[in-house]
């Protein structure tokens, strides 16, 4: 079988890293370009305050992440382990109790801040001149959020169970779609900022039954079973622990953002939001890579550590984090040498361009260390060890990063907004580093090695 999952105790390291995180990685990548490219529509076709009303959207667009990650991340962690101890009956579990958890979760959250969305955005930093474009775009992605859950969860669940190819054609059939109807809908139709939100749901519901087909389809690995509706508690509690840290982080990053856009709002208005709007979707384009990297890692170290193979574990610790730096070091140098290009493609106004460039000047000095850090954290993820996962995810957010927002802007107002990201960013590798040297030191004294 072409897609048997049994190879990943097998193959090379390097071959079976290329072959399950390139398809992520593209994925990834298409997807983080589609957020460019959404944003650039918005930028020249609704302006500047679009821009700042998009940005506005980040903390709540984060909590609609967190809560898919929620089930996504644990439902393919434990299904790759559970393919590892050769249990094909428990991953089908997973797929079906992955399912209906995300549909719950998409219902009880979508509907939640769909009924509160003003006060939500308000408390998030919205201006009267921006409300009314967050509102416009939230409502609408809000609106998706069943299709949204079901088709990353799903997604997710196809990559670990042997389909990462089949992953990754997902995401590229989701973000050409939209990349062909988000401008129609802005500058054909006229609809503004609700047409690239409505171009977003529409191509993730073509992406969603893309998905849903696979797992129909009893030639699959793994597919849906007779009672697939049947939530087990033994199996939502596993998905509610692994998933745990990646909800944390998400959650975090959702509470970071609000004091972050706040505090632009006090310090620079909504142009400094805007600028912030810019920097956010260029840098995460690096990290989403990063990503789709330990995406490609997660299954490789479940299936060994299931199956008890540590060595195999390891070199495949040590590649990540490796490719992990060399990505966020790419990325250093394009935004340190290219600012001002950079900023100018997501618009025309010059005080924007200009403050979005020297802001991303600061904030990706420490950016080569964020791939190991972020490699190390979904370490930790891939093997079940969702305390020390969590911890990792927190310690940028909390510990340094939060502190860093409250110190540094009282000294050197907007600049030291920007200047608490890359001082985060080097304490929490730091961390990351530590965390990891003890675990492996427990690991060599009981014998594994």
């Amino acid at each position: 079988m072409n897609n048997n999952p049994h190879i990943l105790g097998t193959e090379s390291i390097g071959k079976l890293l290329l072959q399950y995180s390139i398809p992520a990685i593209i994925g990834m990548t298409i997807t983080s370009l589609y957020n460019i490219i959404d944003s650039i529509f918005i930028g020249h076709g609704v302006g500047a305050m679009g821009i700042a009303g998009l940005a506005i959207t980040f903390p709540l667009m984060n909590l609609v992440v967190a809560f898919c990650t929620l089930v996504s991340a644990g439902g393919s962690t434990i299904s790759s382990i559970r393919l590892g101890q050769k249990d094909l009956d428990g991953a089908t579990e997973v797929l079906g109790n992955t399912l209906m958890f995300c549909l719950i979760n998409a219902v009880v959250f979508g509907g939640l801040s769909f009924v509160f969305l003003d006060d939500i955005l308000k408390f998030f930093g919205a201006s009267r001149d921006t409300l009314p474009y967050a509102r416009d775009f939230m409502q609408i992605i809000l609106a998706g959020t069943p299709i949204t859950y079901t088709m990353i969860g799903l997604n997710n669940i196809m990559r670990a169970t042997g389909y990462p190819k089949k992953a990754m054609l997902t995401s590229m059939v989701t973000v050409v779609c939209n990349i062909i109807l988000a401008p129609i809908f802005i500058f054909h139709f006229d609809w503004g900022i609700r047409g690239a939100a409505t171009a977003t749901v529409i191509s993730q519901f073509i992406g969603m039954v893309w998905v849903v087909k696979h797992f129909l389809n009893k030639d699959s690995f793994v597919h849906f079973g007779p009672e697939f509706w049947k939530l087990k508690k033994r199996i939502i509690s596993s998905i509610f622990s692994i998933g745990m840290s990646p909800f944390l982080m998400n959650v975090c990053a959702c509470a970071i953002v609000i004091i972050i856009n706040n505090s632009l709002q006090r310090y620079g208005g909504d142009m400094a939001i805007g600028a912030y709007g810019i920097i956010n979707r260029l840098l995460t384009l690096y990290v989403m890579i990063v990503l789709g990297l330990t995406m490609g890692m997660q299954p490789i170290v479940g299936y060994n550590f299931g199956a008890q193979k540590h060595d195999r574990v390891k070199r495949t610790l040590k590649l990540s984090i490796l490719t992990g730096v060399c990505i966020t070091s790419s990325g250093f140098l394009i935004c340190e040498l290219f600012p001002h290009a950079v900023s100018a493609i997501f618009t025309n106004d010059n005080e924007l361009i200009d403050i979005a460039s020297r802001g991303v000047r600061i904030c990706v000095l420490m950016f080569p260390l964020v791939g190991a850090q972020i490699v190390i954290g979904n370490f930790f993820q891939s093997i079940g060890k969702a305390k020390i996962s969590i911890f990792l995810s927190l310690t940028r957010q909390l510990l340094y990063l939060l502190p860093g927002l409250i110190f540094f802007p009282q000294f050197i107002g907007l600049d030291g907004i920007w200047t608490s990201m890359p001082v985060a960013d080097f304490f929490a590798f730091v961390t990351a580093l530590i965390v990891l040297g003890i675990y492996i030191r427990k690991k060599n004294k009981e014998g594994i090695s």
